[in-house]
């Protein structure tokens, strides 16, 4: 049987990703308490193509992937994913996007009630031949904002809103990404409030009144949150973006800083 997509091509463009996208398996992601979260997840895999093949093998892609489906999923394994790529695909570089929901336990401020928070996460990877992964944890936590305006000039009350920041991180070689679970306590602690999915009577008061003692624009969020970056050991670069989504607007309020750590 032929083999069309082995043939050669005579364009002379070489396509930098060529791969799937939107296909949705099962994940076991690692949590902090040393077990294994599954997720559904969401992937983007991709390699470069030279510019003498016509076509890449699609259903090679999958082939890698689906033993992975009952593995536990971490930065070592991505790297063993994407170099196998390199291999099977004959590739000089590989890319890999996993989109996933992650739950991290929430415990009520006064009532102890147990609950659950949905973050939005994803892995990234990237291998060329004969090189390290590059490899990027992002996360999106969700949060509550207190204007210091509205509480300086109003008589009583103040307008507060929820909130999304958002976190991309890359650790440089030799150090261990941070756990999903440290880093959304440590983006909770910027912002006025954290998020809780469960609140009694007595919670909702907790809340209210620490957002009122912790006023905070989404400037402030942000800038928080640059250093609580720039002191986690190892970093070498990062990304953030916070978006308020006001309650007396209709648009949002949003800041956004990137910046790369020297060693």
């Amino acid at each position: 049987m032929k083999d069309v997509q082995n043939s050669i091509d005579q364009r002379g463009i070489a396509i930098q990703r060529v791969g799937i996208k939107d296909a949705y398996l099962p994940f076991l992601i690692k949590t902090k308490a040393e077990g294994y979260q599954q997720v559904t997840a969401k992937v983007c895999f991709t390699v470069a193509l030279p510019m003498e093949y016509k076509g890449t093998h699609m259903s090679r892609f999958l082939e890698i992937l689906n033993p992975w489906s009952t593995k536990p999923l971490a930065e070592p394994e991505m790297a063993e994913i994407l170099s196998e790529a390199l291999d099977k695909l004959q590739a000089e570089e590989a890319a890999i996007r996993i989109d996933f929901k992650y739950f991290v336990e929430r415990q009520a401020p006064v009532s102890g009630r147990l609950s659950v928070l949905d973050v939005d996460c994803f892995f990234a990877g990237k291998m060329s031949r004969g090189k390290d992964l590059e490899f990027t944890l992002g996360v999106k936590v969700p949060y509550t904002s207190l204007c210091p305006c509205s509480k300086e000039i109003s008589r009583y009350g103040a307008h507060n809103q929820r909130g999304i920041l958002a976190a991309d991180l890359r650790f440089r070689p030799g150090y261990e990404c941070i756990l999903i679970e440290d880093l959304v306590e440590l983006l909770e602690k910027q912002a006025s409030c954290q998020i809780y999915p469960l609140l009694k009577r007595e919670d909702e008061k907790y809340v209210t009144e620490t957002a009122y003692e912790n006023p905070k624009f989404v400037e402030d969020i942000l800038r928080d949150g640059v250093l609580a970056m720039r002191g986690l050991e190892g970093l070498g670069w990062f990304s953030l973006a916070c978006e308020n989504f006001e309650s007396i607007h209709n648009h949002s309020a949003y800041a956004a800083h990137e910046e790369t750590i020297g060693e």
